[in-house]
C-alpha cells in the first residue's frame, strides 16, 4: 500500500476527530463516553434489534452488550424480546433517553454550523460536496462480498429486491415465473456459487454463477442497490463472480440483460464482454454477452 496515501488518511483522521470535538470528554452527550452516545443515537427513536445494531456499528457482541446494559442502568433504554422471536432482543429508548438524543441533535447541529460559519459560500459548498464524496467512498471501502447459501434468507431477500427493481424498470414489467428458471440449487457448489455484497450488515448487491456446460458458466440475477451505485460495487461483484467461475473451472462466462439496464450494459462492455447472438430464449433479454476468462496470472 502507498505509504504517502496512508499518511494522508492518518492526517485527515486526526484533524477530523479534533475539529468535530470527538476528543472532548462529553462529545455530544452529557457526561457520556463517545461509544455510549453513538450507540444511543443509533438505537434512535424507533428502537433497534441488538443483532442489527451490532452489524450496523461493527461492534463486538460483548462490548455492545456492556454499553447497552450501561444505558439501561441509567434508564435511557429498555431491552425486551421481539414479538416474532423471543431469542431476538430489541432495544427501545425511554423518555429520558429521547431527551438525551434531542440534546445530541442540538449539539451536533451547533458543531456543524461552527465548522461552516467561518467559510465563504463557495468554500462551504466545496466542503459539503467533498464530505459527501468522502462519505460515499468510505461506504465503498466497507462493502464486503461473500459466498452464501443460495437458499438462505439473505439470498432470497436480495433476489426480492432484484425482482422489484427490474419490475419497475423493464418496459413490460417483470414476472420471475416467465423468466428462464434459475433454481437455488443451480447456484450451489460444486456447480455454482451465489454472492451477496453487504455494508454495515445491510445487503447492497448480489449475483450468481452456474454451470451451462463443463467449461461454460452463466452469470444470473446480478443486482446492486441504487444507493451504492457509482461506487464500483457492480464492477467488484462482476469481478468476484468471474473469480468464482474460474474456481469452478469455467473458461467462458455468458450473461444476458434487458435494454433498460443501460449502466449494466456499459459496465459489461468495459469489462471485456462482447455481444453475441442469442444463446437462450430468455423473454426479458435484448442483449447477450460472452467473455473468455483469462487464467489467473495471465
Amino acid at each position: 500500500m502507498d505509504e504517502s496515501r496512508i499518511a494522508v488518511i492518518r492526517r485527515f483522521n486526526r484533524l477530523v476527530t479534533q475539529r468535530v470535538g470527538a476528543l472532548e470528554d462529553h462529545f455530544l452527550g452529557r457526561d457520556r463516553p463517545l461509544g455510549q452516545s453513538r450507540v444511543l443515537y443509533e438505537i434512535g427513536r424507533n428502537g433497534a434489534d441488538l443483532r442489527d445494531l451490532r452489524a450496523t456499528l461493527g461492534l463486538d457482541s460483548g462490548y455492545l452488550s456492556r454499553i447497552v446494559q450501561s444505558l439501561e442502568s441509567e434508564r435511557l433504554v429498555k431491552i425486551e424480546p421481539t414479538a416474532d422471536d423471543e431469542r431476538v432482543r430489541r432495544v427501545r429508548v425511554t423518555r429520558k433517553g429521547m431527551a438525551e438524543i434531542d440534546e445530541m441533535d442540538r449539539r451536533s447541529d451547533e458543531g456543524a454550523a461552527a465548522i461552516l460559519e467561518p467559510l465563504g459560500e463557495q468554500q462551504r459548498e466545496r466542503l459539503v460536496n467533498t464530505m459527501e464524496e468522502v462519505r460515499r467512498l468510505l461506504i465503498a471501502s466497507a462493502v464486503h462480498i461473500e459466498r452464501v447459501d443460495p437458499a438462505s434468507a439473505e439470498a432470497r431477500s436480495c433476489l426480492e429486491l432484484f425482482y422489484s427493481e427490474v419490475d419497475s424498470r423493464f418496459e413490460s414489467g417483470y414476472d420471475p415465473d416467465r423468466s428462464l428458471p434459475a433454481p437455488a440449487d443451480d447456484f450451489a457448489p460444486p456447480t455454482g456459487a451465489f454472492l451477496v455484497a453487504s455494508v454495515d450488515g445491510k445487503s447492497v448487491g448480489c449475483g450468481g454463477v452456474r454451470r451451462i456446460s463443463e467449461r461454460v458458466g452463466s452469470i444470473r440475477r446480478m443486482w446492486v442497490a441504487e444507493d451504492v451505485r457509482g461506487l464500483g460495487v457492480g464492477r467488484r461483484m462482476l469481478g468476484a463472480l468471474e473469480e468464482e467461475a474460474r474456481r469452478l473451472g469455467f473458461r467462458i462466462v455468458r450473461l444476458e440483460t434487458n435494454r433498460a439496464l443501460g449502466e449494466a450494459i456499459a459496465m459489461y462492455r468495459k469489462a471485456g464482454y462482447r455481444e453475441v447472438p442469442p444463446f437462450n430464449e430468455e423473454p426479458y433479454a435484448h442483449h447477450w454477452f460472452e467473455k473468455r476468462l483469462k487464467r489467473k496470472g495471465k
